[in-house]
């Protein structure tokens, strides 16, 4: 089942898990989706041998970020990290800070980059005798969204052994309390829990990133409240 369509980057994936399938509206906060998706680009570059991560042992779980390999990876958007990663000030290349300026404007990003790959498509609605117009993004298919579930499925209950990638995406749903949509009709906190385990048993600069992820989206909490 997981070889029939092409493995999507992990901010595809993330993108389309964060929303409802039917109405396309969003399961979190935008701007804490967005952060997810950057996490996803970084890690997606760690994966690809082009991006690495230090210790920092003053501030860990922190790291640095170092570019490990320039070689475009032939995605814009990868490439474009790639680029902010190269050229970003020594004081300022830890990973939070990166994330949060990376997801400035990533969700659009990605969201037109699914559009252009006929993943999405658009649909105009009216409201209020016409006055009202409302975009909705929707998949093409119910394939893009129901094969990443199914692998998570799969790595929750121990059939599936984890790859690299779908772990990734276990650690980011599980920061970012996607769990419930998931729809596996399990009790969440405990499904929550376990795919943090699987997320946990994979590369250190992995969990690092996604640490950073859920302190960035930790800081949106908090600002929210001041």
């Amino acid at each position: 089942m997981t070889t029939s369509i092409p493995q999507l980057p992990l901010r595809e994936e993330l993108f389309l898990l964060g929303h409802d399938d039917d109405t396309g509206h969003l399961h979190v906060h935008r701007q804490a989706l967005a952060l997810g998706m950057a996490g996803a680009v970084l890690i997606d570059l760690f994966l690809a041998g082009r991006v690495t991560l230090d210790p920092d042992e003053a501030t860990r779980p922190a790291s640095q970020l170092r570019l490990h390999n320039a070689r475009p990876v032939g995605d814009l958007i990868a490439d474009t990290a790639l680029a902010s990663v190269r050229y970003a000030h020594p004081t300022r290349a830890g990973v939070k800070p990166w994330l949060r300026g990376f997801a400035d404007d990533l969700y659009e990003r990605t969201r037109a980059g699914l559009l252009a790959a006929g993943i999405l498509h658009h649909h105009t609605r009216r409201r209020l005798a016409g006055l009202i117009r409302a975009d909705t993004y929707l998949p093409t298919d119910t394939k893009w969204t129901v094969v990443p579930r199914a692998r998570l499925r799969y790595l929750a209950a121990g059939r599936e052994p984890p790859n690299n990638h779908t772990a990734a995406l276990a650690g980011l749903v599980a920061v970012l309390g996607l769990t419930p949509h998931l729809y596996l009709d399990e009790d969440t906190t405990a499904l929550t829990a376990r795919l943090k385990t699987v997320a946990d048993q994979h590369y250190r600069q992995v969990r690092d990133i996604t640490a950073a992820v859920d302190a960035a989206v930790g800081d949106l909490t908090t600002a929210a409240y001041r």
